[in-house]
């Protein structure tokens, strides 16, 4: 298979006079362990944390100012998006058109809604989902139980996923450790768990059965374990932020070079650590803003889950 077009492969095979010889070489960009573009520099991740602080920062900024009655488009507003390059449209969508991928609109936000939010921007995309309550009491009698049931079971895969990503974990390992949470419960993951982000906002993914692809010091990581409900009305929910993974040589290049962007990195971990009960290893670099932050009901977003 090629992902480039027919006409230029067709040009090319006959430019080289032997269909044969054009071969796709994607793997030596893409690969998730040994494509070029797998392992960053120290300036380029310092490229990706600015990008993941502004797209994380953004959502943490909507998720604390959802009021019932503003559009869509009013909520998107307040990301204070800048001009920074994305890596994707922002998503907002709530009611009925969520959950997608679907662009804000002029739709108004009603009490009970469900919400999806995301943000990405070149280095990093932030995401999040719950719904327009300020507790459980604002919920239906079908979904009373949302944060029983649904979201922390979810949470709990995604500290596990946090606690053990490191150099020298493999794809596969990643892989099953999150299926390993699906046992007996009202949901299953769509797509991969885990895959890397660049300038766009996937690049590859060894987060697979079986795979043998290692993580390495210098890969920029999402989080990205998307629940997909059986039961309609527990929605969905949602805490993708990035990481980056970094040994020692590269963390003192790192805090050497670029001391702010370091600062926000220690202060995240200790937020973590001590707010959250999230314990990361010493090679795991947080890049969001909201770490590990999970907020069910948007109209108390002073309430998140936090390890037990």
């Amino acid at each position: 298979c090629l992902e480039i077009p027919s006409y230029i492969a067709d040009a090319l095979r006959e430019a080289a006079g032997d269909r044969r010889a054009v071969v796709n070489a994607t793997d030596l960009l893409m690969h998730p362990e040994t494509g070029l573009r797998a392992i960053n520099s120290p300036a380029q991740l310092a490229v990706l944390e600015f990008g993941a602080t502004f797209a994380s920062q953004g959502v943490q900024n909507m998720t604390e100012r959802v009021e019932p009655g503003m559009t869509e488009l009013a909520l998107v507003e307040q990301a204070r998006l800048n001009g920074l390059p994305l890596s994707c449209h922002p998503v907002i969508n709530s009611g009925p058109r969520a959950p997608s991928l679907a662009s804000p609109s002029l739709r108004r936000i009603e009490e009970g809604d469900p919400i999806l939010f995301a943000i990405g921007v070149w280095g990093g995309l932030t995401a999040r989902a719950g719904f327009a309550v300020r507790d459980a009491r604002g919920l239906a009698d079908a979904n009373r139980d949302y944060v029983e049931t649904f979201v922390k079971p979810y949470f709990a895969a995604a500290v596990d996923w946090y606690e053990t990503i490191g150099m020298g974990v493999t794809g596969g390992q990643m892989y099953d450790l999150i299926q390993q949470h699906l046992t007996d419960r009202p949901f299953s993951i769509a797509l991969n768990p885990g895959h890397l982000i660049h300038l766009d906002e996937w690049v590859h993914s060894g987060f697979a059965p079986r795979s043998k692809t290692k993580l390495l010091s210098g890969m920029a990581i999402q989080l990205d374990i998307i629940p997909v409900p059986q039961e309609k009305a527990y929605f969905t929910t949602n805490v993708e932020d990035g990481i980056a993974l970094a040994d020692e040589t590269l963390r003192n290049a790192l805090a050497a070079a670029y001391p702010e962007m370091w600062g926000r990195i220690q202060a995240r971990k200790r937020f973590m650590r001590d707010v959250l009960g999230i314990r990361l290893k010493e090679e795991v670099l947080p890049f969001s803003n909201m770490p590990g932050v999970l907020q069910p009901y948007l109209l108390s977003p002073h309430r998140a889950l936090r390890a037990l």
